[in-house]
């Protein structure tokens, strides 16, 4: 009877334990993971209700900000059953409402004010090696952004959503230190002193 018995190898359509490990191998190491264009930060998540018939209705809103840590940046605000949906919706949103912000030297070209509903937010350049003056969701949205240097205040209101927008508006409002009004005079000035002379 010892010798009728053949040793056992497992089946070629069965998953031996080699075959296993070299599938689960081969999953990974076929799906490399592709550098994302935006940095997505969560600033705040809030649940939510409204009240229906049947009692209450509990949702999840997220406050997203993406940039590509140079000069775009966009924040957004979404609502999903979960937690997952609604930083995704508000990734989304987000990256549809881009803005560009003119860089110069690591900081911005001039200060601005900007006051959204109750929130208001100062923001200053600063010199080299100063960093990022700033606190909670100002910090955040500059954070992925490609200034190094720089100045704020967030006054009034608290409501991280209203501050988040306000320091997006402050800095769309910028302008590029070439698109000055004071630069564009004195270009303009050359043409006329030659008509003068003619």
């Amino acid at each position: 009877m010892a010798e009728t018995q053949q040793p056992t190898t497992p089946r070629q359509g069965g998953r031996g334990p080699q075959q296993r490990g070299g599938r689960r191998d081969d999953r990974r190491n076929a799906a490399p993971e592709a550098p994302k264009e935006f940095e997505e930060v969560v600033i705040n998540i809030d649940r939510v209700s409204r009240v229906v018939k049947g009692g209450r209705r509990f949702r999840f809103k997220a406050l997203v900000v993406v940039g590509n840590r140079k000069d775009k940046v966009g924040v957004g605000v979404a609502k999903g059953a979960d937690v997952q949906t609604a930083i995704a919706k508000a990734t989304d949103v987000a990256k549809k409402h881009l803005i560009t912000i003119p860089i110069a030297n690591d900081t911005i070209p001039h200060e601005a004010e900007v006051k959204v509903s109750g929130a208001r937010v100062l923001v200053k350049p600063a010199a080299p090696g100063t960093g990022i003056i700033a606190g909670g969701v100002v910090r955040s949205v500059i954070s992925v952004t490609g200034i190094r240097n720089m100045l704020s205040k967030s006054l009034g209101s608290t409501n991280k959503v209203n501050i988040a927008y306000a320091t997006v508006e402050a800095l769309s409002t910028l302008v590029a230190r070439d698109n000055w009004l004071s630069n564009v005079g004195k270009t303009a000035k050359k043409p006329a002193a030659k008509k003068e002379t003619k």
